[in-house]
């Protein structure tokens, strides 16, 4: 640097300016995005992630930096119909305005860097952001403090794809064309709503044998809340001796209260289950031949009333027996909290468009669902920190309205000129997101179902050169008028 030279002593005090202002732009052109995402939520994303490679690709810092092209598509996933050739036009405006270098048109460059991104990357940075909401969120007080999480299970599609279809094989349904599916697991923290663990297969996994598959994210001490999917004696039973894990969910067996082995209060019960004649497929022969013949249960009756939720009254099995520490109200009123977790999927398959994934290879289609699940955690903590700061119910700040500031606040904090004025935005951000809450609806119902269909027109179920269209009205009357007068 022509600051630190030592032939020029006298001048270095007016050649240090000089070298700052030119190290400042070349950090800013090699670092940074246009829209500046990392600014604003680069504090909750640990630093370590995606480091350059020691060796061949990405071992040097080129235009696709293993950072850039991690927020580049962090960014696509806040811009769901962003394509890849709008993220190149960002970068060529970004270095056209801090003078950097000439790049491709093309968006090959950009797409080939995000496939050389590792994929166990991707599983940090999202237990990264899940640990950040946790801490930007008060604890609770129910069930003594535990820490509660909620797993759930739903199915994306993918594009119809060779690769695709080898790896996650649509479901054979005649006369209708089908699409490659991929089934998710994911775990969600009851405190923040943030999205901790994620597993995924073909639609012939079932979610129990997912679920099996992120035991490490499972801690001794911790609640799982699970509905009647994963009410079943030998998930139960599992988790609770094998991982020290306690459970409230649904079932789908027939619970009869009158062969109950003691009465805890109204509606409140323990009794007696046995493990069933047939062993699992999602456990192995030893850990089914170590699960007990015979386990004591608790069972909870109570009619829920909340915004939202389908049921009235709900049978809720648990392990959690002692009706003085965990009260039974306290166990309905968690098993309410993770229906609006439920709801988090719908915002990411409504806002974030996850319900159909782009990506033309599996591993790609993974790190797309990653970087969806990540943008969820990030506005979890954007909304966690405007409801801590500003003393609100985390539950009534609107996700998409939280979608829709960063977005917008995003460009006007890459546009200021000192840090000071980019901290005034985000805490207008803040305040923005605390004044303009969700109006509370009580008793509202949400049913799945559509007001709307999407459109009129036939389903494409044959390759496009063999399809033939539906004639056309004038066409079908062209055709009536010729046979009429025996023309045709």
């Amino acid at each position: 640097m022509l600051s630190y030279t030592p032939f020029l002593p006298a001048l270095r005090h007016a050649l240090a300016p000089m070298g700052s202002r030119t190290t400042q732009t070349l950090h800013q052109v090699c670092a940074h995005t246009l829209c500046q995402l990392e600014s604003a939520l680069g504090r909750w994303m640990p630093i370590s992630l995606f480091p350059k490679a020691p060796a061949k690709e990405n071992s040097r810092d080129q235009h696709y930096t293993r950072w850039r092209s991690f927020w580049c598509m962090l960014w696509q996933a806040f811009n769901p119909d962003a394509s890849c050739r709008e993220v190149v036009r960002q970068l060529q405006a970004l270095f056209e305005l801090e003078g950097g270098p000439q790049i491709s048109q093309e968006d090959g460059a950009y797409c080939r860097a995000k496939a050389r991104l590792p994929l166990a990357e991707f599983p940090k940075a999202l237990g990264a952001t899940a640990q950040a909401a946790e801490r930007l969120t008060p604890a609770m007080t129910l069930l003594r403090g535990r820490p509660l999480k909620a797993v759930d299970g739903s199915a994306l599609t993918l594009s119809d794809t060779p690769k695709n279809r080898k790896a996650y094989p649509p479901l054979q349904c005649p006369d209708i064309p089908s699409f490659p599916m991929m089934r998710i697991v994911v775990l969600f923290s009851v405190l923040s709503g943030a999205i901790s663990a994620l597993a995924s297969g073909s639609w012939a996994n079932s979610e129990l044998a997912l679920l099996s598959s992120l035991s490490q994210h499972l801690i001794a001490g911790d609640i799982l809340l699970g509905d009647r999917g994963f009410g079943c004696y030998p998930l139960i039973a599992w988790v609770k001796l094998s991982l020290g894990v306690d459970f409230i969910g649904r079932t789908t067996r027939r619970v009869d209260g009158r062969r109950r082995l003691r009465r805890l209060a109204p509606n409140d019960w323990l009794i007696l289950w046995k493990r069933g004649p047939r062993a699992s497929p999602w456990l192995s022969a030893l850990q089914w031949a170590g699960l007990p013949k015979e386990m004591t249960l608790r069972i909870v009756r109570g009619r829920c009333h909340a915004k939202g939720f389908r049921v009235r009254q709900v049978t809720l099995v648990t392990t959690l027996l002692d009706p003085e520490l965990y009260p039974a109200q306290q166990i309905l009123q968690a098993y309410l909290r993770r229906w609006r977790l439920e709801m988090c999927l719908d915002d990411l398959k409504t806002t974030l468009k996850m319900e159909f994934l782009r990506s033309r290879t599996p591993q790609m289609a993974q790190k797309e669902v990653f970087m969806r699940l990540i943008a969820h955690n990030l506005i979890r903590c954007t909304a966690a920190q405007a409801a801590t700061e500003h003393h609100v119910a985390l539950e009534r700040v609107s996700f998409k309205g939280s979608v829709d500031a960063l977005r917008h606040f995003s460009h006007a904090m890459a546009r200021a000129r000192s840090r000071k004025k980019r901290q005034q935005l985000w805490a207008q951000l803040l305040r923005t997101l605390a004044a303009d809450l969700v109006p509370e609806r009580p008793d509202r119902r949400e049913p799945r179902a559509v007001k709307r269909k999407k459109n009129k027109y036939p389903r494409l179920n044959a390759p496009r050169r063999t399809f033939r269209d539906h004639p056309k009205r004038n066409f079908r009357r062209k055709c009536a008028r010729l046979r009429s007068l025996g023309l045709m």
